[in-house]
């Protein structure tokens, strides 16, 4: 697996900037917002600090670097994510990358901002406190499967340069 370790950790942020292209299209095309990463740099700045829930994210302190360590945080988790895919799956699946495996997986990574992240921020259980949580739950299962989709990409690509 350590052999593999440089292409994971490319795999990881391909995915990932698939996920944000798939988000700046939304914006662009369709004026939907993407989570704001300065608060997730929050929370994980109140997190070291010792305070995991809030209110609401947004109303909590600011935190030094906040829109920085958020962006890094997005892509160390999508770094994390691939690694679990991987061992998961095995080194192998690089070999002969399949894209059902990795939506499902994407998909499946939904259930961090559902029961961790959106709780902590003050949003609920699968944002059951927002006005719309329907609309907020088809947009995170939309921004996971879209990682996912990156995933296969990422690895296809991987096979053509390589």
């Amino acid at each position: 697996m350590l052999n593999d370790s440089f292409y994971i950790v490319l795999l990881g942020i391909g995915a990932t900037v698939f996920m944000d292209l798939w988000a700046l299209f939304l914006k662009v095309s369709f004026g939907i917002p993407s989570l704001n990463y300065g608060l997730v740099g929050r929370w994980i700045g109140h997190i070291l600090k010792g305070k995991w829930f809030h209110k609401a994210i947004s109303e909590s302190s600011p935190i030094n670097a906040e829109l920085s360590l958020g962006w890094v945080m997005h892509y160390l988790i999508g770094v994390v994510f691939a690694y679990v895919f991987v061992l998961i799956l095995g080194e192998g699946w690089f070999q002969n990358p399949t894209l059902w495996p990795a939506l499902i997986f994407g998909l499946g990574t939904v259930i961090f901002p559902f029961f961790l992240m959106q709780p902590c921020f003050g949003m609920g259980i699968a944002a059951s406190k927002l006005p719309t949580p329907n609309v907020a739950r088809f947009r995170s299962l939309m921004a996971h499967g879209s990682f996912g989709f990156g995933l296969y990409i990422s690895a296809y690509l991987f096979l053509i340069v390589s």
